[in-house]
């Protein structure tokens, strides 16, 4: 399938469910959007109806997420539509080093579909795999192995603090606080071998698609770079004699 036909495939359903929950007042949901997929769903404000909607991957900071349309505020959006699944070694000195790749793979040879599973974290070893709550027993029932190591999987509960998110602070100085000047500073390349992922529809700030090298990023925004990772640019801190300025960078480890 054509990009053109799938994009306008996910913008016809996006609108559907918008429409549902505006008429009926019940809340709607899509599968795990992509950070591509929320950029389309934040081109169509002008054209969905006036509705409430939130998006939300299992955790704050989340790159994969469900939207969910609601008519009535007081709805508990996600309560139940996400789950969140931890997947251990049966013995963690004889497992393998697993990573994100690792995780995914086993998931998907189950025969799942990509969009039903939202982010993947790893620590220690270890996965938090966040889904749709619909299948997240057929996962805990059928997933045994990881790699070459046994597993055991178990549901968590929402509050779960070991799926937060770690950072590795990043401090250094740039010219300006332009996108292709901190994206150097975070991935440690120089500007212009950043300009062709900018170029190229790879760097989404906030899961919007921005394609200028020119974009000022205001603190707090979030910079997700395909096949690079992520990070939040905090602020600037101070400015030196030479003009430059001292700039902190959370990077998502």
């Amino acid at each position: 399938m054509s990009k053109d036909k799938e994009e306008l495939l996910l913008r016809k359903r996006i609108m559907e469910l918008a429409k549902v929950a505006d008429r009926k007042g019940m809340a709607t949901y899509t599968d795990f959007l992509n950070l591509n997929e929320i950029s389309i769903f934040k081109s169509m404000n002008n054209e969905l109806p006036y509705i409430n909607y939130q998006l939300y991957g299992g955790y704050e900071g989340a790159e994969r997420n469900v939207i969910c349309f609601y008519g009535d505020e007081s709805v508990k959006a996600f309560s139940s539509y996400i789950t969140c699944i931890r997947i251990k070694p049966l013995n963690k000195k004889f497992s393998d080093d697993l990573t994100h790749r690792d995780f995914l793979g086993a998931i998907m040879n189950l025969g799942l579909e990509r969009s039903k599973i939202g982010d993947i974290l790893v620590k220690e070893k270890e996965g938090y795999i966040f889904c749709l709550s619909g299948i997240s027993s057929f996962i805990i029932d059928n997933l045994e192995k990881v790699k070459h190591t046994s597993i055991q999987c178990e549901r968590m509960n929402e509050e779960a603090p070991e799926v937060r998110p770690s950072f590795k602070e990043i401090r250094g100085t740039v010219s300006s606080p332009r996108l292709d000047s901190i994206i150097a500073l975070a991935f440690g390349s120089s500007r212009s071998s950043m300009l062709s992922l900018i170029s190229s529809g790879n760097v989404f700030v906030d899961g919007r698609l921005v394609e200028s090298n020119s974009y000022v990023l205001k603190e707090g925004e979030t910079v997700s770079v395909r096949g690079h990772g992520k990070f939040i640019y905090k602020e600037l801190q101070s400015q030196t004699k030479k003009g430059r300025y001292y700039c902190l960078i959370l990077k998502y480890t």
